[in-house]
Parts: structure tokens; C-alpha cells; sequence
């Protein structure tokens, strides 16, 4: 089962590599890692999924919880909260393509960031299904290149 999980820590270095390191010297694929300074600089937020039953979960988030600079992790699975997903994604932008392309990018409501004779840069947000939808309805055209930033997610207020 996929599961998202928040992980709120010092902004220090060597953080992020001991966090990543407690997944990989356990075998656990980290699927998505995003990490971001919060109001206060000295603290950073991360958003990591990856996969795994829920008593394997169980054991990362309490090995995560031992690490030094570990404020606080939740697991956000089962719960209410809001994700979203960042893609740039550059396409061939032929003449005989090029009004069909801009349809679809206004439907995802994407920004173009970059322009140029033979191609068009898109900056796409959403969920994952929504920026997975885009890359499909895109791909015919030829993508020449995609970067993501992996998903950002935050509790619902109840």
C-alpha cells in the first residue's frame, strides 16, 4: 500500500541523508521526496511516499521518530489531506500539432513557461492523477524531457 508520510525536522545538514539513509539500509524505496523550509527557517517539512504494509510503516515512522533531528512525523494515510504534484514537461510543438497541444494545456489549466519554434514548455500542477493524465494526452506529440517535483502534501483542518 502506498503510504504519504510528513516528516517535520531541523534544517540542518546532514538531515535529509540520514532520513533517506534509514529507508534505503532497510531496503524501502522512497517512490517521491519533497523538502521544503516551513514559516520558520530553522525548520524544513518533508513529504515522502513509499510503499509498504502498515506494520512495516509502523516500524519506519518510529525508527524515523529515534533520529536526532526529527521533529515530528505523521503518516497522512487514512487521513483527510491535500496533495498536489509539480511537472515541467517540454513537448514537440510541430505545425500540424501545435493548436491541439495548447487545447489540452488550457483543459489542465497549465502555464507555458517557454516557448520556441519546435517546442513548448508546461508547468502542470495537480494531483497525481491529473499530471499523469496530461503526460498521456501529451505524449503522442513527443516529450523531450519531464521534471517532477514529487508530491507535497498537508493535513486537512477538521
Amino acid at each position: 500500500m502506498r503510504h504519504t508520510i510528513s516528516v517535520t525536522v531541523e534544517n540542518k545538514s546532514g538531515v535529509l541523508a540520514r532520513v533517506a539513509g534509514l529507508f534505503s539500509g532497510r531496503g524501502f524505496n522512497i517512490e517521491s521526496l519533497s523538502v521544503g523550509e516551513t514559516l520558520d527557517p530553522t525548520i524544513s517539512r518533508m513529504t515522502i511516499v513509499t510503499r509498504g504494509d502498515d506494520r512495516i510503516i509502523e516500524q519506519v515512522i518510529k525508527q524515523l521518530r529515534k533520529l536526532i533531528d526529527v521533529i515530528k512525523v505523521s503518516d497522512l494515510t487514512g487521513t483527510s489531506f491535500v496533495e498536489r504534484e509539480l511537472i515541467l514537461i517540454k513537448v514537440k510543438a510541430r505545425e500540424s500539432g501545435r493548436a491541439e497541444i495548447l487545447r489540452i494545456n488550457d483543459i489542465f489549466r497549465g502555464k507555458i513557461v517557454d516557448v520556441s519554434p519546435a517546442t513548448f514548455t508546461f508547468l502542470v500542477t495537480g494531483d497525481q492523477d491529473k499530471t499523469e493524465a496530461f503526460i498521456r494526452l501529451v505524449r503522442p506529440f513527443g516529450i523531450l524531457e519531464i521534471v517532477r517535483t514529487g508530491k507535497v502534501a498537508i493535513a486537512r483542518e477538521v
